[in-house]
């Protein structure tokens, strides 16, 4: 039996986790720095030098913006010249997964819109 009687307050997101969202997915780039992390691709310059119209500068606000939600790690090794890698964090990991659960509802949407 179902209570009629019960109200319920307004729901509305996570304000932390809808800002980054917001923030991840409006940048273009994050996704692309994901898939390159995915594929071996850690240091910056050769981020650039693999995507064509990708800037040091827009890459390095991206990355920045990852690594202020917890979503990648910046390591620097003690070499000469110095050397800067990034990878995905645990958190990261997480994070990644469920864009790309949004990724195959997209391809779901796009299927069913073609039928």
């Amino acid at each position: 039996m179902i209570n009629n009687n019960k109200i319920f307050s307004r729901k509305s997101a996570p304000a932390k986790t809808a800002r980054m969202v917001e923030t991840i997915v409006g940048c273009k780039w994050s996704i692309t720095v994901y898939h390159l992390l995915d594929n071996g691709i850690y240091r910056p310059g050769k981020m650039v030098k693999s995507v064509e119209g990708l800037t040091t500068k827009v890459l390095n606000s991206c990355l920045k913006k990852n690594i202020e939600f917890g979503i990648l790690q910046r390591n620097t090794f003690n070499e000469i010249p110095p050397r800067v890698e990034y990878q995905v964090t645990e958190f990261g990991t997480k994070f990644i997964s469920i864009l790309a659960e949004l990724e195959k509802l997209q391809r779901q949407i796009d299927s069913e819109s073609d039928n």
